[in-house]
């Protein structure tokens, strides 16, 4: 089984067409992905509200596909209302943060008071965390006692802060999806972060999946630490109803 914590729906601003749910399923298929958590890329880059509502309705679509709200902390009243009035409808079972594209730094207050709103909510939180910037999101789990954040990308070119920041608390969790994989990256950090605290991830469909699941095959791990990164810790943080 294999499921897909970092993905998105929608078109983006490049030359692609990812714009159809049906591109998810198909890509979902093609690499034996079961379930797909997804952000909206128009909530993500351009319009928290209207995407993450556009992304409500994919979601009735479709049974293999879960959604984060996606949340900018500049822009947190919307936010309170975006999470009122979706998630009743029981599809979305955590929150995605960007740092880049809302201009908001992962040391800033405002990061603090919008993970704040997502521990509040009691789910887990996908933040973009790039280099160094994955030490201050352990930060912000040791001072949010209820905080379970995911530092997408296990912080890029800065894997190994992502290392020293799962050490600082069980409760920050890493995945793995980049652009370019530097070679022994996911077996180095599986050796030194409890297996528990291990994500899967891809970031399709803006990146394709070969790219991430290459670079775990490649890490050869053990059967155990395979299982729990590929799917049994993400039904454990989401509370994933699947079929095991």
């Amino acid at each position: 089984m294999i499921v897909d914590v970092h993905a998105h729906w929608g078109p983006w601003f490049f030359a692609m067409d990812v714009g159809r749910v049906e591109t998810n399923l198909a890509v979902m298929d093609r690499y034996g992905i079961d379930l797909q958590i997804a952000s909206a890329s128009e909530a993500v880059i351009y319009d928290p509200s209207g995407g993450n509502r556009r992304m409500a309705e994919v979601l009735a679509t479709t049974d293999r596909m879960r959604g984060y709200l996606v949340v900018n902390p500049r822009e947190l009243a919307q936010a309170e209302r975006d999470l009122a009035e979706l998630l009743p409808c029981g599809r979305f079972v955590g929150v995605k943060i960007h740092t880049d594209y809302t201009g908001t730094p992962m040391s800033a207050p405002r990061m603090r008071d919008a993970l704040t709103l997502a521990a509040e909510h009691d789910l887990p939180v996908l933040v973009h965390a790039w280099d160094t910037a994955v030490l201050d999101l352990a930060a912000h789990c040791v001072a949010i006692p209820t905080l379970r954040a995911i530092a997408g990308h296990m912080g890029g070119p800065g894997w190994r802060h992502a290392i020293e920041a799962a050490a600082a608390c069980p409760r920050l969790y890493l995945e793995p999806c980049f652009s370019h994989f530097e070679a022994g990256r996911v077996a180095a950090v599986a050796s030194e972060v409890d297996s528990r605290q291990l994500l899967f991830g891809t970031d399709a469909t803006l990146i394709d999946p070969a790219v991430a699941l290459g670079a775990v095959r490649a890490a050869a791990l053990s059967t155990e630490i395979l299982e729990a990164m590929m799917w049994r810790n993400a039904v454990d943080l989401f509370g994933l109803d699947l079929p095991l």
